[in-house]
């Protein structure tokens, strides 16, 4: 009966994570393309970040309960189910087509911050100095990409509302932007609520069966934070909006490494016991994968999609074994 009731929990914990980062991306969106930012920002940067509060909040929550292992475990299992799964499952709904920024920039970004992540986490402990400077990276990349969109508004991707919302958003009022900040502190609430719930729910269970907090980590928790990029992608795929699902993976796995880890980590250190260099290997690996696929002819087509998703399957396979 214990065992069903931390199961309930972690599955209240989901939900509530999948609301709160809904009506989170909802209202940061409507007010910032209110304000004038620009498509390609707020896909890149605020859906993503959004997208990225789960995860914020359950590696603070978990960090801050001494448990560095479920922090560590949810960023890299969240980066290798946002590209493996999320751009799988998406591609396999319909090829996604790639903008060459991506490619290019967010890809090249990604990469490195993930060697970068890697080179820190050698010796299984985050310091506060390496968790601020990855802070302090996210901050520059946000910056940049608001210069680099206002300089050249020709790589702005597709609009993450349609046009109809986004003159309905334009023409709204105080009331409308009310609403927003509501959903915005609501969606904030929600996402703390559900993060304590999924972390204790998930470690009740990790300790009643036996299973090594990493392992529920990277599997149950990375992938019930990733649902909301999930969503996000099947509903832009089935749009035909490949840019997005894209757009909004890559940039909440940057997210992910920069700002959940590194002010994870900027707070208070981070230390692992149980996190292994096969799955921080899985986890690059992924990433120059993905990276090469979308490399070729700007798409990421059904048989990789499905090619994807399969060594997603395996990798979790691979850690039911361990």
């Amino acid at each position: 009966m214990e065992l069903w009731a931390n199961i309930g929990w972690v599955v209240l914990g989901l939900v509530l994570l999948y609301y709160g980062a809904e009506w989170l991306v909802k209202g940061s969106s409507e007010i910032a393309i209110k304000f004038g930012i620009s498509p390609l920002v707020v896909g890149l940067t605020v859906v993503a970040f959004g997208t990225s509060a789960p995860e914020l909040l359950v590696c603070l929550q978990a960090n801050f309960q001494d448990k560095g292992d479920l922090a560590i475990g949810n960023v890299v299992g969240s980066n290798i189910c946002n590209i493996a799964m999320v751009l799988g499952a998406s591609a396999i709904i319909f090829p996604l087509v790639i903008h060459q920024q991506i490619i290019k920039r967010e890809m090249v970004i990604l990469s490195v911050v993930s060697l970068v992540f890697v080179g820190m986490i050698y010796d299984n402990v985050l310091s506060q100095f390496e968790g601020a400077l990855l802070f302090l990276g996210v901050i520059a990349y946000v910056i940049f990409s608001v210069i680099q969109a206002r300089r050249d508004p020709e790589i702005e991707i597709d609009d993450t509302l349609n046009p109809e919302e986004v003159e309905a958003v334009l023409a709204g009022g105080n009331k409308r932007l009310l609403i927003n900040m509501g959903l915005i502190l609501l969606g904030i609430l929600l996402l703390f609520v559900g993060s304590d719930r999924l972390v204790a729910g998930a470690e009740a269970i990790a300790n009643s069966l036996g299973v090594p907090e990493a392992i529920i980590a990277l599997t149950l928790i990375a992938f019930g934070t990733s649902l909301p990029e999930l969503a996000t992608g099947v509903m832009a795929s089935w749009k035909k909006q490949g840019d997005i699902v894209v757009g909004n993976a890559v940039g909440s796995c940057i997210f992910n490494l920069m700002a959940v880890a590194g002010l994870t980590s900027a707070l208070k250190p981070v230390a692992t016991t149980q996190l292994n260099w096969i799955d921080l290997a899985v986890m690059l690996g992924t990433a120059g994968v993905g990276w090469a696929m979308m490399s070729t002819n700007r798409k990421i087509s059904r048989v990789e999609g499905v090619i994807m998703l399969a060594a997603y399957l395996g990798y979790c396979y691979y850690l039911s074994k361990r």
